[in-house]
């Protein structure tokens, strides 16, 4: 399929999307391409690009625009689904129960948080925790690139099915996914249990040992000294 076409594809399904939602007048995002943040140097220049987004319909409900923290030159980057309500109250990623045990698997690596970079698919909290519609990825996705350009992580870890489906292009469960690295862009990406996920599943060990095994290999890949032998949940084992 080619990008003409996929681009057709998108505006059909975003008149659809607004048709749905009882729109009676159209809403024309202003798109943009990661292409126009190349020779941009900073994080900071991706930010200001991104202004006080009315892209499309989140903008209605958000209280934060919630862009991203950490190490702008971070080795490791972490990539959600989207913001929670603790997120978009704050304006960080990541800063709820969900962020306090991603925080403890950083920590499990021998990393703080601010050895890493954390950000999201879409940057404004989807009314409800409800997952982001196909048009709010597509129009979020050129800021995530933006910021995987600038960053230049050597390792990605996709956190839960909307960020693996968003990064790697595929619509395979993250069971299926995760254990192994896959190629984006010459970047390796693990994908990996959200931590929301781990925390509704929490009777369920064999998630949080799966987790930790994935950020093993990260740990791995990126030669970080040998930590404790930590679970994912910031316990000894």
């Amino acid at each position: 399929m080619n990008e003409e076409f996929d681009g057709l594809a998108d505006i059909r399904h975003f008149l659809e999307y607004q048709v749905n939602i009882g729109f009676g007048e159209l809403i024309v995002p202003r798109l943009c391409s990661s292409d126009s943040f190349r020779t941009e140097e900073s994080l900071q220049g991706v930010r200001q690009e991104l202004g006080e987004c009315t892209r499309c319909p989140l903008h209605r409900t958000r209280r934060s625009i919630v862009f991203g923290e950490g190490k702008p030159t971070a080795s490791l980057m972490f990539v959600g689904e989207g913001p929670g309500a603790d997120e978009d109250r704050e304006g960080r990623p990541f800063v709820g129960k969900a962020g306090r045990l991603l925080t403890k698997m950083i920590q499990a690596m021998g990393l703080e948080r601010e050895d890493v970079y954390i950000c999201n698919v879409v940057k404004c909290r989807p009314p409800g925790n409800r997952d982001p519609e196909a048009v709010e990825i597509s129009t979020c996705m050129p800021f995530l690139e933006a910021q995987i350009s600038v960053v230049k992580p050597v390792v990605l870890v996709a956190l839960g099915r909307i960020a693996a489906h968003s990064l790697l292009d595929t619509r395979d469960p993250v069971g299926k996914l995760r254990g192994r690295f896959h190629d984006r862009n010459g970047i390796p990406v693990m994908p990996t249990y959200h931590p929301s996920f781990l925390l509704r599943e929490e009777r369920e060990r064999r998630f949080k040992a799966e987790t930790w095994a994935d950020l093993k290999q990260v740990m791995a890949r990126l030669k970080l000294p040998a930590a404790i032998s930590v679970s994912a949940s910031g316990e000894k084992t």
